[in-house]
């Protein structure tokens, strides 16, 4: 019996959150202990570029394609804020080359983590997206909801700290960036989730 093929657009969004997961997962391991920040922001960087063949994929398959599994406007939005996922990955790694900040603290630590679970939790969905089993995904979007509340209190917590510890503005601003930038990722990660919801609605 021959297998049937999967659908190309499930299959190219599958792709793309097993890239997120391992992004986040290269992301949580090194930056607990960098040792060579040139050679991280580099190769988050060949992540955030397979990502974005994975989109460009998605858009010449949408151009062609007459019928979808899934409402077209559906497809493209979850797409693009997975790749905002990837691309806040990608920019905060960046960052800690471009600014000089070879020792991320232990709050960079925790958002790794947090945005580790993230990706984690997308690419269960994804993969249950794929199979159609729209209601299963609820239990991934509500998690990723929590998550980011999680880091919603984790960037209070370390801009406090943040001003109450560092005097040295140009090392303040340099954390303060950091940090926003990692709460802002786990925000798309949120938008992932939102997607999400809004296809077992209009699927369901």
């Amino acid at each position: 019996m021959r297998l049937k093929k999967k659908d190309i657009f499930f299959e190219t969004l599958e792709n793309m959150a097993d890239t997120i997961v391992q992004a986040a997962d290269y992301f949580a391991k090194h930056v607990a202990n960098l040792q060579d920040v040139l050679l991280f922001a580099d190769e988050m960087k060949k992540y955030e570029s397979k990502c974005d063949e994975f989109t460009h994929t998605i858009i010449i398959e949408l151009n062609k394609t007459f019928i979808t599994p899934i409402e077209r406007d559906d497809i493209m939005e979850l797409t693009t804020s997975m790749d905002d996922v990837m691309d806040g990955l990608e920019a905060t790694a960046s960052r800690f080359y471009m600014y000089h900040v070879p020792d991320p603290d232990e709050y960079v630590i925790q958002f790794a983590e947090i945005l580790r679970q993230c990706a984690y939790e997308i690419q269960k969905a994804i993969h249950l997206l794929s199979q159609k089993k729209l209601l299963a995904i609820r239990e991934y979007t509500i998690r990723l909801n929590d998550l980011e509340n999680q880091a919603d209190e984790l960037l209070r917590i370390c801009i406090k700290e943040l001003f109450a510890k560092i005097s040295d503005p140009i090392e303040l601003i340099k954390r303060k960036e950091i940090y926003e930038r990692l709460e802002t990722t786990t925000d798309t990660c949120e938008d992932v989730a939102n997607r999400l919801e809004s296809i077992i609605m209009s699927n369901s």
